[in-house]
């Protein structure tokens, strides 16, 4: 049996109770808490006027999204005020096609996501459109895309040529012993697979890359290690140019294929390489490019991309070796 006072007290604390109940619900039904977040996919397949890029959102911020994309402009620091794109809504990964860029023109871009407290933005990335792209056909009918970089035209894949330019046909050495202590041009096919020279194209030793009948297609010529600095320094330096030149994705290259943003169109492919001994290492791993610098001695100078890093390296190496070759136009 409950007295007057005890029911009075046990309504008290039901009614505060309930006053609690509804205070929380209603403080939870308010909103997020704050905005998405989200990272920047790399950038990729850049060409003169568009490139690709997109996002991850990793946390809603509590509330729908009901837009994303990315943004970009010439400024360091782009928002939703400037170009952007609009792909879709909710979390997850998305991909954005970029496009209405000015060639030769360095851009900053960043994902967005929006909801309804704000908008959330991914880190920031650069990247410099191509200036322009052609074609280039050698002396057997192979055909190659080119690219302007700079004030520098550049072949976009590796050279595949057996002829030189004079019509010779080089040397095709397939024995290993046979290519140990050439002195003269061969070239090879990488572990001797003529299925490999469509993607990574041949290997040359520095004689071929050397002799008086030429390599490199009319107009054009093996480049120098002078030229290759050249570009190197055009994309930021050796430290991150190997990350600015190489084909993105794992498609051809070893994962991690570390830095891979393929930034200005060169498209560096891991042919790998044939050492002096006729032993063939590195396919999808390294890219070993000759210049047309000689070095001292026996030697000539290479450039040379991994795919655990995004420097390019700069060493010598005995010209028996077989290496990929970039030719540059005149």
């Amino acid at each position: 049996m409950f007295n007057k006072q005890q029911v009075i007290i046990s309504s008290s604390l039901a009614a505060f109770t309930l006053f609690l109940f509804v205070s929380c619900s209603k403080d939870k039904s308010t909103g997020p808490a704050s905005v998405p977040v989200l990272a920047t996919t790399e950038v990729s397949a850049v060409t003169q006027t568009t490139a690709e890029c997109g996002g991850t959102i990793t946390s809603d911020g509590g509330s729908t999204i009901t837009e994303r994309g990315v943004c970009w402009s010439t400024s360091q620091t782009p928002s939703i005020a400037d170009s952007k794109t609009t792909d879709g809504a909710g979390a997850g990964s998305f991909t954005s096609s970029i496009a209405g860029l000015t060639g030769c023109t360095p851009y900053y871009v960043r994902a967005y996501a929006t909801n309804i407290t704000g908008t959330g933005y991914g880190s920031i990335l650069s990247f410099t459109t191509t200036d322009s792209m052609g074609t280039l056909t050698d002396i057997d009918g192979n055909t190659y895309r080119t690219v302007k970089i700079g004030n520098q035209w550049w072949m976009a894949e590796n050279l595949k040529v057996t002829h030189y330019r004079n019509g010779n046909a080089i040397a095709n050495v397939t024995d290993s012993a046979a290519w140990t202590g050439l002195t003269t041009g061969a070239y090879c096919n990488h572990n001797n697979d003529a299925g490999q020279v469509v993607v990574y194209g041949r290997l040359y030793n520095w004689y071929a890359v050397n002799d008086g009948n030429i390599l490199a297609p009319a107009g054009w010529h093996v480049a120098s290690d002078a030229e290759w600095q050249t570009l190197i320094d055009y994309v930021g330096g050796d430290s991150i140019a190997g990350g600015k030149l190489k084909e993105t994705g794992t498609a051809h290259w070893i994962a991690p294929n570390f830095g891979a943003a393929n930034e200005v169109g060169f498209t560096a492919m891991p042919g790998g390489f044939r050492w002096p001994t006729g032993n063939f290492y590195g396919l999808g791993a390294h890219g070993n490019f000759w210049t047309s610098t000689a070095g001292g001695g026996n030697t000539a100078w290479y450039r040379f991309m991994h795919c655990t890093n995004a420097e390019v390296a700069h060493f010598s190496s005995d010209m028996m070796a077989g290496f990929s070759v970039r030719c540059v136009k005149d």
